[in-house]
């Protein structure tokens, strides 16, 4: 597998470690499906009848801290190695991970960027997701079996996580270029939030690259290149300090995973993001084109 491990591979290379029967203790796949209620899909019960071979699921709604009014917060170091050895993955395991989105990524690089954030490198986005694989005719299944659990140990990188007061501050020295990536809509206030009693808008100061924008028609993962333009385009310097923020801390972790794909690794998250900023900030911090917080 290398040395240095691939940020994306391929569904024909991974079909050819599931068609060699390389997924075990070395290698692990992982269908970290999620969605919205407004998607009206049940991540669930689509693994029970359709999946890559070998894969196991990855419940980002169970690998959280659970006593949190918020949506996704992570989880402590210890919740975070017992949930992943469980999943047989030790330290030295080579994970991939994919979901089955009509986006062709959409949960995949939060649980990309959360194995990393916990100290494990050897993690790969599959590119294109599900879709992909399903496209190019690779095999699927709806049988599973548990793995035997593994060794795995976790070490966080507070450095990559950002708090509400970090993002408050920030409003005043601008040290960090926030990047909210939910849609032009939700960022400006013209569109639903997708949980009730949030409002949609923005934090001051705030740019938005939609995560969607960050891939192709087909769901692959843009160009080196083509990332490159859409941050200038977007106004954000990559040589500098970067923030990313979404609806609860999962989306954003396109944005991450574009910026360390054009040279820029490690940049931090707002995990709390929009459903924590709304219930915090005070009304003058909740930007919008259609009416102030309430």
């Amino acid at each position: 597998m290398g040395v240095q491990t691939q940020v994306l591979v391929s569904a024909k290379w991974l079909a050819n470690m599931v068609k060699c029967n390389l997924v075990g203790p070395r290698l692990r796949i992982l269908d970290t499906s999620w969605y919205l209620p407004m998607m009206k899909r049940d991540s669930k019960k689509e693994f029970a009848q359709s999946h890559i071979p070998g894969a196991s699921f990855f419940d980002i709604d169970e690998c959280s801290d659970r006593t949190s009014q918020f949506d996704h917060t992570l989880p402590s170091e210890q919740f975070f190695a017992d949930f992943v050895r469980n999943l047989g993955i030790g330290n030295d395991t080579h994970v991939i991970v994919y979901d089955a989105s009509d986006f062709g990524a959409f949960t995949s690089t939060r649980v990309w960027w959360m194995f990393r954030l916990f100290g494990h490198l050897q993690v790969s986005v599959l590119n294109g997701g599900f879709r992909s694989w399903v496209k190019q005719g690779h095999p699927v299944t709806g049988t599973h079996s548990r793995p035997e659990p593994a060794y795995f140990t976790a070490t966080m990188n507070r450095s990559w996580v950002k708090s509400f007061e970090d993002i408050r501050d920030n409003i005043a020295t601008q040290q960090l270029q926030v990047v909210d990536v939910r849609p032009y809509g939700r960022f400006n206030g013209k569109e639903p939030e997708p949980r009730e009693g949030v409002q949609s808008g923005h934090i001051p100061g705030s740019k938005c690259m939609p995560f969607f924008k960050f891939l192709g028609d087909d769901g692959m993962m843009l160009s080196t290149e083509e990332l490159h333009k859409f941050f200038k385009n977007s106004q954000v310097d990559l040589k500098k300090p970067i923030c990313g923020t979404c609806g609860s801390g999962v989306t954003a972790c396109h944005m991450v995973l574009a910026a360390h794909l054009c040279g820029s690794p490690g940049v931090p998250v707002y995990v709390g993001s929009w459903y924590e900023w709304f219930t915090k900030a005070p009304p003058e911090h909740v930007i919008s084109k259609v009416k102030s917080k309430l």
